[in-house]
């Protein structure tokens, strides 16, 4: 057999005997390198009162020392103020952070 059949076979035996997290990581760090179009809803009841887009990831924040998990969620994206879904003039990337006990927001892949 050639090389470059060998490879993908090997992988794909890898991966079918990974297990189902194992697997989910490895689709997280796949998706860290080449990122996801995300959009990032926050709520006030049933509105949505802040939308971010084009967010890539959301990460949860870990000690320096402890490397425990904290109780929050952080990452970038364009604060879109006027929430009609696109990056306007004037609206630019920020930092943001999402506290696990703060208002319910929803995080999905934008569909455009």
């Amino acid at each position: 057999m050639r090389p470059t059949l060998i490879a993908p076979l090997i992988v794909t035996g890898l991966l079918a005997a990974c297990t189902q997290e194992t697997q989910n990581q490895i689709g997280r760090s796949v998706q860290n390198w080449t990122g996801t179009n995300g959009v990032l809803e926050i709520y006030a009841g049933a509105q949505v009162v802040r939308r971010f887009i084009h967010v890539d990831k959301l990460s949860t924040a870990y000690g320096t020392t402890d490397a425990e998990s904290r109780p929050y969620r952080f990452g970038y994206g364009v604060m879109d103020e006027n929430l009609n879904g696109q990056k306007d003039e004037g609206e630019r990337k920020v930092y943001f952070e999402l506290s696990d006990y703060s208002t319910p927001y929803l995080f999905f892949e934008s569909p455009r």
